[in-house]
C-alpha cells in the first residue's frame, strides 16, 4: 500500500502537515527502542523517540505510521529532502557500475567530477584542490594537518561555543559542551580560545548595530600578549554560523576583521562550513554574505544529501602536500560522489533560492511569535538554518534550558521534528525543498509548543 509519505514528491508540496495516529512512541517504535538499549552505545544524544521507517520530501514516517514533518534534516544533513529522485537515481547508477575502489590509491571520474565542480563553487579566488574524507570531522582534521603542514607552525585559535566535531584533533578545537570534551583528556596540544561574536550575549556588553567587532580584540590583548605569539599560529578555525553552538550568526564585520587579522600574520583561514554550507543559509556557502575568502573551508552534511562525505579544499598552492601526507580509503566513495553531484545540480538550478525565500518567510513567521511568547529572546539565522533562543527573562537573558527540551518534546507529539541548539536554543534545518505551506505549518505547530509550555511554567 503507498503510503502518504511516499506521495510526497508528486509533487513535494502535495503534503503540508504532518499525521499522528498513535500515542508516541507506537509499539513498533517501542519495541525497536528497547532493542537498540541493549546492543547501541549510549553516548547518542536521542532528543525524542522517533523511529524512521521512511522519507520524502520534508517528511518522515515512522514504523507505526506517523507522519511528521521534519524541520531537523538529519541534523542538517538531508538538503534535498529525504530521498530526492534524482540523488537516488544518481546513487542507483553508480552503484550498478562499482560501490568502492579507494580514490586515494586508484582513479574514478565521480571523484574528479566533484573536485572541479567543488573548485567551481568554492568562494576562492584562483585554482583549488580537494581532499575528501568521510564525515566533517575529518574534514575540519584534514584542514589543521594542511594548515600545520603547509605553515610549518603548530599552533591552531577556534571560538567558545564552536563545534568542529568529536575525533581527537577536532574535538581540541570544539568548545560547544564541556560534556563533549570531558573524561578524553588529554586533548591536542597547541589550540587555543577566544569569544565569538554572539551579539545577542556580547562578551563585551555592546550592541549590534554599534559593534565593530570589538570581541576580536581579545586575540590581539590576550592570546597574542599572553600565551601564543602569531607567528606561531598555524590558522584560525571558524564557522561563519556556529551550529551546535546555537545557530549564532557572526556578523559581517567579525569575519571581515578575521580575515584582515589573519592575512598581517601570515595565518591560514579556514571556514568551517560543515553545516551552514551547501545552500541552507541561502547562499552556497555563509561566509559568501560577508566577502571574506578564506584560505581552506570543512564542507559535510548537506553536500551528498545524506551519503557520508567530508570534503576539505585549499587553495590549490596550499594543498601541494606529498603523496603519503594524508589520505582516507572509503573518502571519496563513488557512490557518495555520485549523490553530491546530483545535490550540487539540484543547489544550483533551484534549492539555494527556495532556502533564502522560504528561509526569509519562516524567519518572520518566527519573529512574528515573539510578540506573545515571553519564552522567545531571539530568532536568527540565515536562510534555512534559523535558531530561536529561549529565556526565561528577557531583560536578564537566563537561559530557559529547561523549557527548550520541553519545547522540543511538545512540538514532537504534534508532529513537528525540532532539534536543540547550544544551551537553549532551538534549530530550525529543514531540507531545503521545504515550502511556504509548510513553513506555515511548522510556525502554528511551534506555536502550540511554546503555549503548553509557557501555560505549564506559569503555574
Amino acid at each position: 500500500m503507498e503510503t502518504k509519505v511516499a506521495q510526497a514528491y508528486a509533487p513535494v508540496d502535495t503534503m503540508t502537515g504532518p499525521d499522528i495516529k498513535t500515542a508516541l512512541p507506537g509499539p513498533r517504535a517501542r519495541a525497536l527502542i528497547e532493542r537498540d538499549r541493549s546492543v547501541v552505545s549510549p553516548s547518542y544524544t536521542r532528543s525524542y523517540p522517533l523511529v524512521i521507517e521512511r522519507g520524502s520530501g520534508a517528511f518522515v514516517e515512522d514504523v507505526d505510521g506517523n507522519v511528521f514533518l521534519d524541520c531537523a534534516a538529519g541534523i542538517a544533513v538531508n538538503s534535498t529532502g529525504h530521498s530526492h529522485p534524482a540523488v537516488v537515481k544518481a546513487i542507483t547508477d553508480q552503484a550498478q557500475k562499482f560501490l568502492h575502489m579507494s580514490g586515494t590509491d586508484f582513479y574514478y571520474e565521480p571523484q574528479v567530477r566533484l573536485a572541479e565542480e567543488m573548485a567551481a563553487i568554492a568562494p576562492i579566488s584562483g585554482g583549488v584542490r580537494t581532499f575528501f574524507g568521510n564525515s566533517g570531522t575529518e574534514a575540519v582534521e584534514a584542514c589543521v594537518k594542511l594548515a600545520r603542514y603547509t605553515t610549518g607552525r603548530q599552533n591552531i585559535i577556534a571560538f567558545l561555543g564552536g563545534f568542529h566535531g568529536r575525533t581527537m584533533g577536532s574535538l581540541a578545537l570544539t568548545a560547544s559542551k564541556a560534556v563533549q570534551r570531558r573524561g578524553f583528556g588529554p586533548l591536542m596540544p597547541g589550540v587555543y580560545h577566544a569569544p565569538y561574536a554572539d551579539c545577542y550575549r556580547c562578551p563585551l556588553g555592546l550592541k549590534p548595530e554599534t559593534c565593530a567587532a570589538e570581541c576580536l580584540n581579545f586575540i590581539d590583548d590576550q592570546l597574542f600578549a599572553h600565551l601564543v605569539t602569531p607567528d606561531e599560529v598555524a590558522a584560525i578555525v571558524a564557522e561563519p554560523i556556529q551550529g551546535e553552538g546555537g545557530y549564532v550568526v557572526a556578523p559581517d564585520q567579525f569575519l571581515q576583521r578575521l580575515r584582515e587579522l589573519t592575512r598581517k600574520h601570515g595565518i591560514l583561514l579556514v571556514a568551517d562550513e560543515v553545516q551552514s554550507g551547501m545552500g541552507r543559509s541561502g547562499r552556497m556557502f555563509a561566509v559568501e554574505y560577508s566577502g571574506v575568502e578564506p584560505d581552506a573551508m570543512a564542507i559535510a552534511k548537506g553536500i551528498a544529501s545524506g551519503m557520508p562525505l567530508g570534503v576539505a579544499l585549499a587553495r590549490a598552492g596550499l594543498m601541494a602536500w606529498p603523496p603519503g601526507a594524508h589520505a582516507s580509503t572509503f573518502g571519496g566513495n563513488p557512490v557518495s560522489c555520485a549523490a553530491a553531484l546530483a545535490t550540487i545540480k539540484l543547489l544550483r538550478d533551484r534549492l539555494i533560492a527556495n532556502a533564502a525565500d522560504v528561509g526569509g518567510h519562516l524567519m518572520s513567521g518566527l519573529r512574528a511569535l515573539a510578540d506573545r511568547h515571553r519564552l522567545i529572546g531571539d530568532v536568527r539565522g540565515r536562510g534555512l538554518m534559523i535558531g530561536v533562543e529561549l529565556v526565561r527573562d528577557r531583560a536578564t537573558k537566563e537561559r530557559a534550558t529547561d523549557e527548550r527540551d520541553k519545547v522540543v518534546d511538545a512540538a514532537f507529539r504534534r508532529g513537528l521534528l525540532l532539534l536543540g541548539a547550544g544551551k537553549n536554543a532551538i534549530r530550525f534545518s529543514p531540507p531545503l525543498v521545504l515550502t511556504r505551506e509548510q513553513a506555515d505549518v511548522a510556525v502554528r505547530i511551534f506555536d502550540e509548543a511554546l503555549t503548553e509550555v509557557e501555560r505549564t511554567v506559569g503555574r
